[in-house]
């Protein structure tokens, strides 16, 4: 499966500017139930992403106020980015290789598409094995009825 077929179905694209604050953004991943969001400049480009882990790491295991940091002070900026034509076998290895749960989705133009995360993959990989053990079970029992 590829990248595009992942994130066919998805209707937003979630997205923060970098002024917003940190409060903010923990608020916006929650309402949105999501780990990380991209995070956008006053013309659109994405320069960022924060997830929880930046929030929890940088903002409340250091006590800081939430309402008094900007995204901008916190977010990652050396942004792993996939394309919608790579298979997502490919980004499994990305995610392993460097350690990290989210890949950004930018296409040949350099337009930003969302995230995928790791548990992204990890339901599309167990919805194929199942699939295939279904189809395993009808064959070798065949249908009951």
């Amino acid at each position: 499966m590829k990248v595009a077929e992942l994130i066919a179905n998805r209707t937003d694209v979630y997205t923060l500017l970098e002024s917003c604050t940190v409060l903010d953004a923990a608020r916006f991943l929650r309402e949105k139930r999501t780990r990380a969001v991209g995070i956008v400049s006053a013309d659109g480009k994405l320069v960022g992403v924060v997830s929880q882990s930046d929030i929890s790491d940088k903002v409340a295991a250091e006590n800081k106020c939430p309402a008094w940091v900007r995204v901008s002070e916190i977010m990652s900026t050396s942004l792993e980015a996939v394309r919608p034509d790579d298979t997502l076998d490919e980004c499994l290895r990305a995610m392993e290789k460097r350690g990290i749960f989210h890949l950004m989705v930018m296409d040949e133009k350099g337009r930003y598409h969302g995230i995928i995360s790791v548990s992204d993959l990890l339901a599309s990989i167990v919805s194929d094995e199942k699939a295939r053990a279904d189809m395993l079970e009808a064959f070798m029992f065949g249908q009951q009825s």
